[in-house]
């Protein structure tokens, strides 16, 4: 089972907080938390553009990671 980092359910993901491509829509955005929609149990990507609103997409959708910088540091959730 995924380890979950709070009581929200979110996982653990190794690009959280960089900047990755949704292949299901080719666009590119911050992957933000990894967790279930409400309502739900299975775990979607959460992503949020530079400036805009946020979406979802499936874990399998992701590629193309950013490069890692001292904003983007894997496994760190981006504060707004």
């Amino acid at each position: 089972m995924p380890r979950t980092t709070d009581s929200l359910l979110h996982r653990h993901h190794p690009w959280i907080g960089r900047t990755v491509e949704d292949t299901a829509t080719g666009r590119r955005g911050i992957l933000t938390a990894v967790a279930p929609p409400p309502g739900t149990s299975r775990p979607v990507a959460w992503l949020a553009p530079d400036g805009g609103r946020e979406w979802t997409t499936s874990l399998g959708a992701l590629a193309n990671p950013g490069p890692i910088t001292p904003d983007t540091h894997p496994g760190q959730r981006r504060d707004p």
